[in-house]
């Protein structure tokens, strides 16, 4: 009889042997990983005796002594582990203490080259699955399904404990585990789930083809995960786009140079792991075409994330980015990577996912085609006020204002205008510019024809009957054409007015009638310049994402409150904020949702803090508070907690919340100590020391 022996280690340390014969071993196995190949089974009966006949030899030959030094274990050996459960189970540090170990498992997943000289391997058991860190070309081919024998050691991972050093050994051929469990998109971003074998069903939205690789995107309840596969010869991965689909895959996580989890993605075997629930439909073009304007109504509501088919003339083009169309409804935008050329009139049809974008519905990974040429759409004469009432979004609109300010990019050219008391944004992308662009003098009036791209106000549409409110909006143009000059930069100078009052003293009482008249005209123009001096001052004081104080109005206001602590003997304190992994949030969910967390945290530090404290931003992510007539040195303490409990909540965007955490350094000081700029530095050492202890949190500079 075949004897196996096993140590599990409890959770209060002790350890605990197991002895299996060889028929509950391959009954277990055969149940829970795989059946054994029929050929293998009479090795284990051989296998069985020659053991039987060593054993009683060495007890026959040994004697008591050897009997006594069997049951000393030594202090320093390391129990086996035999499941994936133990290895994986293990926290970092016993991980990396290399403990043995040996397992029987069937592979789920298997991609021999995945840079850095690596292969990617996954060994599942009855227990669990276990990633094992293998050398590229020293396995050899491994198809998902195979059954293996595996030598190792325990490692600590780049995230989870893992089996390094492996000796593997193929014994075998079965199928991939079935029925696994399926769970939510949250579940598995929170790491718990890391390497097991799991289910996942959602729509393929999309595909990317690499050089060995393919990475599909799933929209799943809760939002999209990135499914990668090794690629299969002559496969057709575009049949998959629009289907919905059952998954089986690996857990698998992404993580930073820090080896903190930052997101999951899922590794899938092959083809054959996913399952079509919904085949798509033969050509997404012959579904019938829906008005724009019944997109996301009560009555149009999908939950199945499929394609939608919308029919209409282009208005707007950027290859390989973006295209709007109008049908007879409304327009709509549509996200796309094609870069086959229409020309502005056509008439195209448009399939993709929908979605939800700054009070309007857009399209996602879209596809077009084009049916007929036609003439354009016809641009609607608006003011700023009508274009802020939202009822223009993805519209053609053509609007008036005077260029206030040029952002030329990498990527795109920012213009600045400002009509009456608005200002809104004008957008090209470089490589749509041409020539026109240089006769776009500050000053100028222009007249601009684009498509109205409105921002929300996203606390203030939460609230209320739910309505969308905007706060912004910005004009994206198709080309240079788009901008007619109707008038040049002002030429009215005082030197001109000097002249044109010498030759009016010089005149007739008829020049002198006409000298008044300029007069006046001069008065209204040093008023006008007045409130652009005023304007451009506002502008250089103040933030123009989130309307707080700048730097230069910050070291004012420093100066000033430096000065009054001085005269009446007050304290005052700086509170330096810096907001957590704010990186990690522009990568994962864009720029704009960025945006949106500078604003809402603008916004939740002037809550925060008294009328009579300066709230400033300093840089990307970096905020102050200064706190001014301190009485209570306890009050910046105060303050500080309150400022990382109101932002620690997540800022809602597109309909999903970013989680949001900041780090918050502080330093007080009384009028005998007060220094400027050594209360600035001690506030960001105060800063760095609450991120080094975690974040999410805020620590106070104490006085050596």
């Amino acid at each position: 009889m075949r004897l196996e022996t096993s140590v599990a280690i409890g959770k209060s340390g002790e350890r605990r042997v197991r002895v299996k014969n060889a028929t509950s071993l391959c009954r277990e196995k055969r149940a829970e990983v795989c059946f054994l190949p029929v050929c293998l089974r009479p090795l284990y009966v051989l296998e069985a005796f020659l053991f039987a006949g060593l054993f009683f030899a060495g007890l026959l030959f040994a004697g008591p002594a050897a009997h006594a030094q069997s049951t000393k274990e030594l202090p320093d050996k390391l129990p086996t582990l035999t499941t994936a459960r133990q290895a994986h189970s293990l926290t970092s540090e016993q991980a990396a203490r290399a403990y043995p170990v040996h397992l029987w498992g069937v592979v789920t997943y298997y991609d021999p080259s995945i840079g850095s000289h690596r292969a990617s391997l996954f060994v599942h058991d009855a227990t669990g699955t276990i990633y094992v860190e293998a050398v590229e070309g020293l396995i050899g081919d491994l198809s998902p399904g195979t059954l293996v024998d595996v030598h190792g050691v325990s490692g600590a991972g780049e995230f989870g404990p893992i089996i390094a050093h492996p000796q593997i050994k193929v014994v075998g051929h079965s199928v991939l585990p079935a029925n696994p469990p399926r769970p939510s998109l949250t579940l598995m971003e929170t790491g718990i789930l890391d390497s097991q074998w799991i289910e996942a069903e959602g729509v393929i939205r999309s595909f990317v083809e690499y050089e060995h690789n393919v990475a599909l995107q799933l929209a799943m309840d809760g939002g999209t995960v990135t499914v990668v596969m090794v690629k299969e010869a002559g496969a057709n991965y575009s049949g998959l786009v629009d289907a919905r689909v059952r998954v089986h895959a690996n857990a698998g996580p992404m993580f930073n140079t820090r080896l903190q989890m930052i997101g999951v993605r899922l590794m899938c075997p092959n083809l054959s792991a996913i399952t079509i629930v919904e085949i798509p439909p033969d050509d997404s073009f012959k579904l019938p075409a829906i008005p724009v304007d019944k997109l996301l109504r009560w009555d149009q509501v999908d939950a199945s994330f499929h394609r939608v088919h919308l029919r209409g003339r282009v208005t707007l083009q950027w290859p390989g980015s973006l295209l709007c169309i109008r049908d007879e409804t409304r327009g709509i935008c549509a996200q796309t990577a094609q870069e086959d050329h229409v020309a502005v009139g056509d008439d195209v049809d448009v399939v993709g996912f929908v979605a939800a974008e700054d009070g309007a519905p857009v399209l996602s990974n879209a596809m077009y085609r084009s049916r007929a040429s036609g003439s354009p759409v016809a641009a609607e004469r608006v003011t700023a006020e009508q274009a802020l009432l939202g009822n223009h979004n993805s519209e053609l609109i053509q609007i008036d204002g005077q260029l206030i300010g040029k952002d030329i990019g990498d990527s795109e050219t920012n213009l600045l205008f400002a009509s009456e008391k608005n200002v809104f944004a004008v957008a090209l992308p470089k490589d749509l510019e041409g020539e026109e662009a240089d006769a776009w003098k500050i000053g100028s009036l222009l007249r601009v024809t684009g498509i109205c791209s409105v921002q929300l106000d996203a606390q203030r549409s939460a609230i209320g009957e739910g309505m969308a409110v905007p706060k912004s909006f910005r004009i994206l143009m198709r080309s240079p054409r788009d901008i007619v000059i109707l008038r040049g930069p002002s030429w009215w100078t005082p030197a001109h007015a000097l002249v044109i009052l010498a030759l009016v003293l010089a005149g007739t009482l008829l020049a002198l009638a006409w000298v008044i008249v300029l007069r006046k005209r001069v008065v209204e123009q040093t008023v006008l310049l007045r409130k652009s001096e005023e304007r451009f001052r506002h502008m250089a004081l103040h933030d123009a994402l989130t309307g707080l104080a700048t730097r230069l109005l910050l070291d004012d206001r420093l100066t000033a409150a430096w000065k009054s602590a001085k005269r009446h003997q007050t304290g005052l304190a700086l509170l330096m904020v810096d907001i957590d992994k704010f990186k990690e949030i522009n990568d994962s969910f864009g720029h704009q949702a960025g945006d949106e967390v500078l604003r809402v945290t603008a916004g939740r530090l002037m809550q925060a803090v008294r009328i009579s404290d300066t709230v400033a931003r300093i840089g990307g992510d970096e905020f102050v508070v200064l706190l001014v007539d301190m009485h209570d040195p306890q009050m910046a303490e105060r303050i500080a907690a309150k400022i990382v409990k109101s932002l620690a909540q997540p800022v809602p965007f597109a309909g999903r919340e970013i989680p949001v955490s900041v780090s918050v350094g502080v330093d007080t000081s009384d009028a005998g100590g007060l220094d400027e700029e050594a209360l600035l530095k001690s506030a960001d050492d105060a800063l760095y020391q609450a991120k080094a202890k975690g974040r999410n949190c805020f620590y106070v500079s104490r006085p050596a």
